[in-house]
């Protein structure tokens, strides 16, 4: 213990710091620090027999002046519901997509299945695992690198690109092709023992290496692995479809009928011709990094041979005017943000002051956007679609409008409104047509990305 002690000092002593105890001192300094006035021992009566400070924080200040009203909105219908699921950016991805197959086959109503693409995805995803344990086999297991690929072999999270790698490979179908199941609604179980799998596949690749087996032998061992990995989807989420009819009914009542489409024969016929990375950019705002600069997320994929997570990083005004275009040009963007933060579910809506901590607690906890990113107090966490905008009379945003897949139940029946103030400290992402940017951004487009790791702080 003392061996231990002397290291973790000199280790300390070297940045010219030193590790220290709180004296008697520091205590009695800081326990007389707690004024027991008549409002703060209110607020401890009432903390300590209600558990939710949350709801105590509530600005009451706020209640009723801001509606669900918006001079600008995409012309979308129909939400969609990802249950106990981490689908958001495949559900957001394909919600753009939606209003005009709606507008193309005549529909009231039409939605993709999920379980289909989500079954390529995580199949795809594995392989990426098993192929990054081969190519990193000769590092030690403690290497950082080979650690990140152990601590989540394949999850269900991800952005837009990783829709665009699986739909360009395996096409997409209709939510009646390939209906949900339980466990593409509630996907931990199987996804924790899919990544049991494939960390026990992940070290006997390894063992292989260190006994000197070829590549071939390796990749002979993958293939075995991902047999089993194929056949645990395919029982959990049913064996995807390699034709398919689809019968479906338009607005006038009329029944029709797709007959023995490939999956990718529909993508095709349902997707935009320009949908691409070259004219779909992800935009970001990340006050941590230069603005007007293109990084790109090493290996933050889902298929081997399909393109990393790249972004241009710009100011949050250059990517409202953008984003305001879109929308006025009737055209949904995917979007993502840091959900949880300042948002009344209630509700559904967000603003920076919806909830007073500071104010309860009698403490300061404001934080930038830059500060909040570095500590890891706030990310992006949640893809939704990004539909509607409200202006003033200058034509400047108020306040904006997502749509959800959490079911009609949660916000305003599937809705979330959030304020132009919030979009500044919560929003980080949205991928938009390339003509919407302003020349800057266009030109910076053209740049060599910079390169991040995957487990950069930011993803």
């Amino acid at each position: 213990m003392k061996k231990i002690l002397l290291i973790t000092a000199l280790s300390m002593s070297c940045a010219g710091i030193f590790a220290q105890s709180l004296t008697d001192k520091d205590l009695n300094e800081i326990r007389s620090s707690l004024k027991k006035d008549a409002s703060t021992q209110a607020i401890q009566n009432i903390l300590t027999v209600d558990k939710n400070i949350k709801e105590n924080a509530l600005n009451r200040e706020l209640q009723g002046k801001i509606d669900h009203f918006f001079k600008y909105r995409v012309n979308v219908k129909g939400i969609t519901d990802q249950h106990s699921s981490g689908r958001c950016w495949m559900f957001t991805s394909m919600n753009v997509l939606r209003p005009s197959i709606m507008e193309k086959y005549n529909l009231s109503h039409f939605d993709f299945s999920h379980n289909y693409t989500y079954f390529w995805d995580i199949f795809e995803k594995s392989n990426l695992f098993l192929e990054n344990i081969i190519t990193t086999a000769s590092k030690p297991m403690d290497d950082r690198e080979v650690t990140t690929y152990f601590q989540s072999p394949v999850n269900d999270g991800g952005v837009w690109n990783l829709y665009y790698n699986v739909a360009q490979k395996y096409g997409v179908v209709p939510q009646e092709v390939m209906p949900e199941t339980a466990h593409s609604n509630n996907t931990s179980q199987m996804v924790n023992i899919l990544n049991e799998k494939l960390r026990l596949g992940g070290y006997t690749l390894r063992e292989m290496a260190a006994a000197g087996k070829s590549a071939k032998d390796l990749r002979a061992e993958k293939k075995e692995i991902l047999k089993d990995v194929y056949r645990i989807l395919s029982l959990c989420l049913g064996e995807p479809p390699h034709t398919f009819t689809w019968r479906y009914k338009d607005k006038e009542g009329n029944i029709k009928e797709l007959a023995n489409y490939t999956p990718l024969q529909f993508y095709k016929a349902i997707t935009p011709a320009d949908y691409s990375p070259e004219n779909y950019v992800m935009i970001m705002n990340d006050p941590t990094r230069e603005y007007y600069k293109l990084y790109e997320i090493q290996n933050y994929r889902n298929a081997v041979e399909g393109v990393n997570w790249v972004y241009l990083n710009l100011p949050n005004e250059d990517i409202k005017k953008a984003a305001l275009a879109s929308i006025k040009n009737n055209e949904a963007m995917y979007a993502s943000c840091d959900v949880g933060k300042q948002h009344q579910r209630e509700t559904g809506i967000l603003d920076p002051e919806m909830y007073d901590y500071e104010s309860l607690l009698g403490v300061k906890l404001n934080m930038d956007k830059k500060a909040r990113i570095l500590t890891r107090q706030s990310g992006s966490s949640h893809a939704m679609t990004l539909v509607g905008c409200d202006t003033d009379e200058n034509d400047q945003p108020v306040k904006w409008e997502f749509e959800n897949s959490w079911g009609t139940k949660a916000g305003n029946q599937g809705y979330l409104t959030f304020t132009d103030k919030w979009f500044d400290e919560y929003m980080f992402r949205i991928v938009i047509h390339r003509k919407y940017l302003d020349e800057k951004a266009i030109h910076s487009l053209k740049s060599k990305p910079i390169p991040l790791p995957v487990w950069d702080y930011m993803f």
